[in-house]
């Protein structure tokens, strides 16, 4: 991945267009979400932007620009002040679909950014029903872990429930029929520690998650930092009544000190 400058509007001094390629050497479709930071003068962090770049076919190069109305201060943007911090990719078909579109499935599957403290991670799933008709389910995600080149992660213990995490809190019981109706959501998700004591740690960058057995696959990538602990727990599939994700199939996690339906904070 590259990317370059073009001078702007403002002539030579003014902004500049920063363009980027993004090379896909897969044999199939592959969906690109890139985090960048920007910089200031003296080469410090000012702020991140997120981009995704969607299907981008085998073998092929795509050239973007740079979004970047959040640049702090009105400061001067080119290629010099722009640092690649992470790369995701996932199979395009399994992509999760934005807010703005509605899987054929009529099931939008996302994951939030997480939370973290004291060595406890918790990332929330989110089911919303964004078709017209009314869906039920019961149970938990159907996972599968992958590794950087979406290969299976052998080795892990994926626990129903998550009393088994110390600290992860309990799951409200076993699990119960959710109904959804149009416009509402579900929520599930996922708990572990990063703890590391003997052995090599493990991290697992992408989770293929099915919203229950036979249902369509979609890839997040929570970048689980399991440590050497060898156990995930997932939570049941719960209706969401805090009404944070619906029509979003997002947590509403810019809220500071939010709560999550299973009584975690929402991350801020």
């Amino acid at each position: 991945m590259t990317a370059d400058s073009l001078p702007g509007a403002g002539g030579a001094a003014g902004p500049c267009v920063v363009q980027y390629d993004v090379t896909n050497p897969g044999a199939e479709p592959f969906t690109y979400t890139i985090t960048f930071s920007l910089m200031d003068e003296q080469g410090r962090a000012m702020s991140n932007v997120e981009e995704t770049v969607a299907s981008v076919g085998a073998g092929k190069t795509v050239r973007r620009t740079l979004e970047h109305g959040g640049y702090p201060g009105g400061g001067v943007l080119d290629a010099g002040r722009v640092r690649i911090l992470d790369v995701e990719r996932v199979p395009s078909d399994e992509a999760p679909a934005p807010a703005s579109s509605c899987p054929a499935s009529g099931l939008r599957l996302t994951a939030d950014q997480g939370d973290a403290a004291m060595g406890l991670r918790v990332v929330g799933l989110h089911l919303e029903n964004c078709g017209s008709r009314t869906y039920s389910l019961e149970g938990y995600p159907v996972l599968q872990l992958l590794d950087a080149e979406h290969q299976p992660v052998d080795g892990i213990e994926i626990l129903r429930g998550t009393d088994g995490i110390p600290m992860a809190g309990g799951d409200e019981g076993p699990p119960r029929p959710v109904t959804l109706r149009p416009g509402e959501s579900a929520v599930s998700g996922l708990a572990w520690r990063n703890t590391t004591e003997f052995g090599a740690a493990v991290t697992v960058p992408y989770v293929r998650v099915r919203a229950e057995a036979g249902a369509d696959p979609v890839t997040v990538a929570p970048h689980l930092d399991l440590g050497t602990t060898g156990e995930l727990g997932v939570r049941p599939w719960r209706k969401d009544e805090t009404g944070a994700g619906r029509g979003t199939g997002e947590s509403g996690s810019g809220r500071p000190g939010a709560q999550g339906p299973y009584g975690m904070p929402s991350s801020s």
